[in-house]
């Protein structure tokens, strides 16, 4: 600690303690109670139902859930796969291929995303690449959008990959394929799950890139809660908020008790 007196570390967990409740905590708070409210016209709400919750369950807001759902896996494994063989094949050429490629994954994190989102309705508006009004080219922009992170994680976790476990396997007549599913991937399967955990929570929160070129019958949550919330449906909104909020949480959580090989070693 950099604070040594007791009163100081006080001071100091306090001062965190109520910024995080001001910027986190606070407005989390509001929307779980704005989605049970039945009306709001003071300080704190006039009356609960649950009838916002049981709407989300069927019609637009349930497709929504569902098309959020899909989007979100769709679109993270083909990062995880995209990013994974990219980053096996720069380390493979050496350290200068992949300072000078790697930047090319992280040009798209650069760009606004309502400007991704434009690039590509305009790149896909004509045949022979005619996605416009389909699903497919709102996966490309999740796609485009988190294949970075997925890049960047498992470069991470081949970067602290000590060698000598795969020279060993190649002397001992393991051949690459065999080396790669046996040995490397296994060893770097923290960096997997977390790229697709990061990549999966990026993707259900998308909103300006989707905003752009979603077709009318696949509308993602954000989608959704944005025009909720621009019609003046205040509490459907936070409803469905806290819908993806669980959603996005259900799924890193349990990403983070997946049995990997490399953990089993270490506890070994």
């Amino acid at each position: 600690m950099l604070v040594w007196s007791r009163r100081g570390r006080l001071a100091v967990w306090s001062l965190a303690a109520l910024l995080i409740g001001i910027i986190f905590v606070a407005p989390l708070t509001v929307i779980l109670v704005a989605s049970f409210a039945n009306q709001w016209n003071g300080a704190l709400p006039a009356g609960f139902t649950l009838d916002h919750y049981r709407a989300a369950g069927s019609g637009a807001s349930a497709d929504a859930v569902f098309a959020s759902l899909v989007t979100g896996v769709v679109s993270s494994l083909l990062a995880l796969l995209s990013g994974t063989c990219a980053a096996l094949a720069l380390r493979a050429r050496g350290e200068a291929w992949r300072r000078t490629f790697g930047v090319l994954f992280f040009i798209p994190s650069a760009v606004p995303s309502v400007s991704v989102g434009l690039g590509l309705l305009v790149a896909f508006s004509r045949r022979p690449l005619l996605l416009n009004g389909t699903t497919a080219i709102v996966i490309l922009a999740h796609f485009v959008l988190i294949s970075a992170f997925s890049f960047g994680n498992v470069s991470a976790g081949l970067a602290r990959l000590s060698p000598d476990y795969e020279e060993v396997a190649s002397s001992l007549g393991a051949r690459p394929v065999y080396r790669l599913v046996r040995v490397t991937l296994p060893l770097i399967a923290p960096y997997l799950v977390a790229a697709f955990g990061l990549s999966f929570a990026l993707s259900m929160g998308e909103l300006g890139a989707t905003v752009m070129v979603y077709p009318p019958g696949w509308v993602t949550l954000p989608v959704a809660i944005f025009g909720l919330t621009d019609r003046g449906d205040i509490f459907s909104g936070a409803a469905l908020t806290m819908i993806l909020v669980a959603a996005t949480l259900t799924l890193l959580i349990g990403l983070e008790h997946v049995p990997t090989a490399a953990s089993a070693r270490r506890t070994a």
